[in-house]
This record gives structure tokens, sequence and C-alpha cells, in this order.
């Protein structure tokens, strides 16, 4: 079976430079730039940030604006960096039933994510 070597999230955005504004807080770094799309990544997970200006606005869209998980391995200091960066946090760092230390930020769009730490069993 194939083995998942990196994961890719589509976004669309009303605005692109503030999208990628928001997401080089989050440390993601500009890797392309094709006529009407920008490409952040961080690491092992890019996030392509497509022109859309005409499709429903996030904020409208409800639960269905959470679009990804991240998992650190580092949650405290992320979420302390991304504190005091001025980022909009959700919901606040803390310890969930299913063994992960995480929290949920929201762009200035309204795209939500969620970034976790597992801190259960090794298993």
């Amino acid at each position: 079976m194939a083995t998942i070597l990196q994961n890719h999230y589509v976004l669309a955005v009303h605005d692109l430079q503030s999208s990628s504004s928001f997401f080089e807080k989050l440390g993601f770094k500009v890797v392309l730039k094709p006529e009407g799309w920008i490409f952040v990544k961080r690491d092992n997970c890019m996030i392509m940030l497509g022109d859309c200006r005409d499709a429903l606005h996030p904020s409208k869209l409800g639960d269905h604006n959470y679009f990804g998980y991240l998992r650190v391995d580092d949650v405290d200091g992320y979420y302390e960096d991304l504190k005091s960066k001025g980022i909009r946090i959700l919901s606040p760092l803390e310890t969930k039933p299913w063994d992960m230390r995480e929290f949920s930020v929201a762009s200035p769009e309204g795209h939500r994510i969620t970034i976790g730490q597992w801190v259960g069993e090794d298993r």
C-alpha cells in the first residue's frame, strides 16, 4: 500500500495576501506564487491558498470552515508564540479526554484549524 508522504490543504480565500500573512505568522513560508494562488509550507504541511473572491465566505460556512488538524511536538510553546503574535485563539490550550493537548485558531477570513500534541502513552 502507498505511504502518505505529506498532507496538503486547499483553501478558497478572498484575500490572498492577508491569508498568506496569517499563515506566515503560524510559521509557514511562501514557496510558490502561480497566478491566482499562494502556496505556503511548514515542515511536512503545505497549504494552497486559491483566489476565490466570489466563493462563499469561510465565516459563513459554520462547522464546515474547520479544515485541518496539525499535530506538533511542542503545543505549549506554539500556543504561547501564536498568542504573542495576536492570532485569534478560538479554544484555549487544554488536555482533552482523547489524550491530545490542543487549541484552535481562526484565520482572518474564518478558516479554523486545531493544533495539538499527543500526551498519552506511547503506542
